[in-house]
């Protein structure tokens, strides 16, 4: 229901080829009358949203953040092609690794707020469990089944369609943060941002208490720390 036309492009012929068919054996089941597919770029000419999922995979025991160097070159190798065939596109990134956030809250309201034991050692719901579950459950379904799938695929289809129908809905994205919580280099953290036709257009600030300022700081000097060696 979000497009009139679906333009796959991949270096991998039968790679290709088959993910099409499978979308084209289904298509009954979605409103995209049209599909199309092909390795060179103009495939996709004059579209409105593109999605890059493209990257080096990530290997049994290896760090979200070794992936980024050889990342970067990928990218730079698919930019061009995008930005020459369809200059006014947006263009969404599904990347690894995504920064850490740790505000949670329903309608505006920090969990914490309601039950201030969270997170202690008198808290009956294990947050603190929960959250290293979050936090490792991403590489446990790596190291069960080679890949993870399922949940990235649906996360992009509803930031898409905030996008596409311009719904201008809560998100947490990566975007620019110089400036944010007392973080002074130029690097991208994932933040609650407001995402309608043209990508993010707000921040939402969210009043975090002094250990979660510190830990979003600590992750904003690790990516920097990374980001600064990188051969670009």
């Amino acid at each position: 229901d979000l497009a009139d036309e679906l333009a796959l492009i991949d270096a991998d012929a039968d790679k290709l080829k088959g993910e099409t068919m499978d979308l084209l054996h289904g298509s009954l089941f979605f409103n995209t009358p049209k599909i199309v597919s092909g390795k060179d770029y103009n495939v996709s000419a004059n579209s409105k949203l593109v999605i890059i999922t493209a990257g080096a995979r990530q290997k049994v025991g290896e760090t979200r953040l070794d992936l980024v160097q050889r990342n970067v070159v990928i990218m730079k190798s698919i930019i061009p092609g995008i930005v020459q065939n369809s200059p006014d596109c947006k263009i969404l990134i599904v990347s690894n690794p995504v920064p850490l956030w740790s505000g949670v809250n329903v309608a505006g309201v920090l969990l914490k707020s309601l039950n201030p034991a969270l997170g202690t050692d008198s808290d009956q719901e294990h947050w603190k469990k929960i959250h290293n579950q979050v936090v490792e459950s991403g590489y446990e379904v790596l190291r069960l089944k080679g890949y993870t799938s399922w949940a990235i695929g649906l996360s992009v289809t509803d930031l898409a369609g905030s996008m596409l129908k311009n719904l201008r809905r809560v998100h947490p994205v990566s975007t620019l943060v110089k400036g944010l919580y007392g973080i002074q280099e130029e690097i991208f953290l994932s933040v609650p941002c407001i995402l309608g036709r043209n990508g993010v257009t707000d921040i939402v600030k969210v009043n975090l208490n002094p250990e979660e300022e510190g830990l979003l700081k600590k992750s904003a000097e690790t990516l920097w720390n990374v980001q600064k060696d990188l051969k670009l």
